[in-house]
């Protein structure tokens, strides 16, 4: 494969492009899954092919193949270089890359339980395990979804800018679905996921059957015990569960560098950040926000980015200032920036745009108990079951799912389905104090259009908002 991606490249550059890249992506994987107890057959995961993108006069052409032989690759680089040429005749303004220090890297995530080398019946006995323990609650969960997956994606990437990179990246996780109806009422703990880049032993040592009992008991609790939620302006503490999806919609989405000019406009939304807008504050100083590809382990892992430019952690908002936007090279250009090695791809073919990785509120000085000693009236926001947000990412509600009444500084019973209905500025603005524990939760994040599903991780540590509105359902 190293053979083919170089000749891509050189073969582009013989044609006449500026610029050309050669993307080669192999993923092997299995999925298992198990519904209410019995096992429904495992799945093969196998794909590979290459993809070559170009820029010639300022128009860029993306092509891919899966066929993997010099005639097919010569044939998908042709391809390339006549829809450039095409976009370079309807451009207003030329594409342009920013100029990056390259490296001739490889790199694996190394695995100390190889899923490769354990079979599809132990890997079953993990989704057994859950089965049974939530089973063991004695809770009535009539619909139960549970499903394992494990893939090793090996990616190579060559560019005329002189980037070779090699990566071996395996990817591990668990997801489950499990309802609750106890005394006429129905509660939902929707496809929760515990996920790692890394070997099966992470996922062992994670115990998600301990997570999957926690969801029943606390759904089981939430029907028998659960009361309405205070409405009117409360304080909020919100869980690194919660802090991760509101740091993942309003600030990493908005602060796309191609959102923010537009590219993804007609696709997957606008945001009400521009560029003028670095420097400018957004948030309370204590409100600090870092997307981090580097960080071990983690769902979103990567080194370097599909650009093959050197990942490092992004501060998107330091001490409640927008200061850093994700880019890739086009728009770190039109930035007058280096790029912050923000562009992924899902596959071979799919050609790179701006992504997040691992997005979270970054730690404080905090317990938990601090945040709410002094609370006299507010609300535990665990998890949530729903939310949304406008396409512009600054209007957004989000629906708890576990929560609790706070009261005179301590946790009282559940409450049910409080609603938060905030701006993106007022929401980062009530902040006040921040916990000094992170914790992440994997997601699947979706953008561009064919859509593109990319692993990430959310989250952060706890944080107390001041004087919030809450609704009730």
């Amino acid at each position: 494969m190293h053979e083919l991606v170089e000749f891509a490249v050189e073969n582009a550059l013989e044609l006449g492009a500026d610029y050309a890249e050669a993307r080669f992506e192999e993923k092997n994987g299995t999925s298992l899954t198990m519904k209410n107890g019995s096992p429904e057959g495992l799945e093969i995961l196998a794909d590979k092919g290459i993809g070559v993108r170009v820029l010639v006069n300022g128009g860029m052409g993306f092509a891919s193949t899966n066929v993997l032989t010099k005639e097919s690759v010569a044939e998908t680089v042709k391809k390339a270089i006549k829809l450039a040429k095409a976009a370079s005749r309807v451009r207003n303004e030329p594409i342009r890359f920013s100029e990056e220090n390259f490296h001739r890297v490889s790199y694996k995530v190394k695995m100390r339980k190889d899923f490769r080398d354990v079979s599809p019946e132990e890997k079953l006995e993990l989704l057994k395990k859950i089965e049974e323990e939530v089973k063991a609650t004695g809770v009535n969960v009539p619909m139960r979804f549970i499903r394992y997956y494990d893939q090793m994606w090996h990616k190579i990437i060559f560019n005329s800018d002189g980037a070779f990179i090699e990566s071996f990246i395996p990817r591990v996780s668990t997801t489950y679905n499990l309802v609750v109806f106890e005394n006429g009422q129905m509660e939902q703990a929707p496809f929760v996921q515990r996920a790692f880049s890394g070997g099966l032993e992470l996922i062992e040592k994670d115990e998600p059957w301990k997570w999957a009992v926690k969801d029943v008991q606390a759904l089981k609790k939430l029907i028998y015990e659960g009361k309405r939620p205070p409405e009117g302006k409360v304080d909020l503490v919100i869980s690194p569960e919660v802090a991760g999806i509101a740091v993942h919609e309003s600030v990493g989405h908005p602060y796309e560098s191609d959102r923010i000019f537009g590219r993804e406009a007609a696709q997957a939304g606008e945001s009400f950040v521009k560029p003028d807008m670095l420097g400018e504050r957004i948030g309370s100083e204590v409100v600090t926000v870092i997307d981090d590809p580097t960080i071990p382990n983690s769902w979103g892992f990567y080194l370097y980015d599909d650009e093959g430019v050197k990942a490092r952690p992004r501060y998107l908002i330091r001490n409640g200032i927008i200061t850093e936007f994700l880019t890739n090279r086009e728009y770190a250009h039109k930035l007058g920036q280096h790029s912050n090695a923000a562009a992924r791809a899902i596959n071979y073919n799919r050609e790179p745009i701006v992504r997040m990785a691992n997005t979270y509120l970054a730690p404080g000085d905090y317990s938990f108990e601090e945040l709410i000693e002094d609370i006299k009236l507010g609300v535990y926001m665990v998890s949530f079951n729903e939310w949304n947000i406008d396409d512009r990412r600054y209007q957004q509600r989000y629906i708890g799912r576990e929560a609790y009444l706070i009261e005179n500084g301590e946790i009282k019973h559940p409450v049910r389905r409080p609603i938060l209905e905030i701006t993106t500025r007022a929401l980062w603005s009530s902040v006040d104090a921040v916990g000094k524990e992170v914790e992440f939760y994997p997601g699947t994040c979706g953008k561009g259009e064919p859509g593109q599903g990319v692993p990430v991780w959310m989250g952060g540590a706890h944080a107390r908002l001041r004087d919030i509105p809450l609704r009730r359902p």
